[in-house]
């Protein structure tokens, strides 16, 4: 994998001009296709760090590529932000549900698109290294499997920690229950959608601690699902 490498996938020449100065000006080496058979190409023969992807492109969409990556071993944990003209949340929704790590709605300022860039990489970076994982007191260790709030650890089952992880390495965006059942129980297993609500009350209870209440991060998002926000904790 190249260090740092980023591939622009956008048929419009302005475009990927406009994001590679942005993206080389901050340290990133740069990679460009137009459509997605090149973009398919190039992934498999440079692996890059991470791909920026329209959606709608020549040949295909962004979503047929990205389809074409989640179903291949190789490439199905490859990050990817899709950029899109698209604001329907429908649309939104449908690129997150094929396996999309975050999306950006043109038009966008390029330091909001390296903002979100570094952050993802952070967070692969985190899950691959098993690093800890912390929010102001609470942490979270993926090697241990354990969790603390200001250094006392804390009792929760397996669901609730996988839960917790996913929140923490993917936060400020609001997931469905269907999206959360399956990034967290699994795609293959089957299971009602309330039972997201019943583990997300169980996770908040043992996040009320006597040494810290950090329950309020996990929130409700009235008409699609929950979301994980550290906004304003200190």
């Amino acid at each position: 994998m190249s260090s740092g490498s980023i591939l622009i996938v956008d048929d419009e020449f302005a475009i990927r001009d406009m994001l590679k100065m942005a993206l080389e000006f901050e340290g990133f080496e740069c990679l460009e296709a137009q459509d997605i058979q090149q973009a398919h190409t190039m992934i498999v023969d440079e692996m890059p760090e991470l791909v920026l992807l329209d959606w709608m492109l020549p040949g295909g969409s962004g979503l047929e590529l990205l389809r074409r990556l989640k179903r291949d071993e190789l490439t199905r944990d490859l990050p990817v932000i899709m950029l899109t003209a698209k604001t329907a949340e429908d649309n939104l929704v449908q690129g997150l549900d094929v396996g999309a790590d975050d999306y950006i709605t043109k038009p966008f300022a390029p330091k909001e698109l390296i903002a979100r860039i570094r952050a993802l990489l952070r967070r692969v970076k985190g899950a691959v290294d098993g690093e800890r994982v912390q929010v102001a007191g609470l942490v979270l260790d993926s090697n241990s499997r354990r969790v603390f709030i200001a250094d006392h650890p804390l009792d929760m089952g397996p669901t609730e920690f996988n839960l917790l992880q996913f929140f923490m390495t993917h936060p400020e965006r609001a997931y469905t229950r269907s999206q959360l059942l399956d990034r967290v129980w699994g795609a293959n297993v089957y299971v009602e959608e309330r039972t997201v609500d019943v583990h997300i009350r169980r996770l908040r209870k043992v996040l009320q601690s006597p040494h810290g209440d950090y329950s309020n991060l996990i929130q409700t998002v009235r008409g699609t699902g929950y979301r994980f926000s550290s906004v304003g904790v200190v």
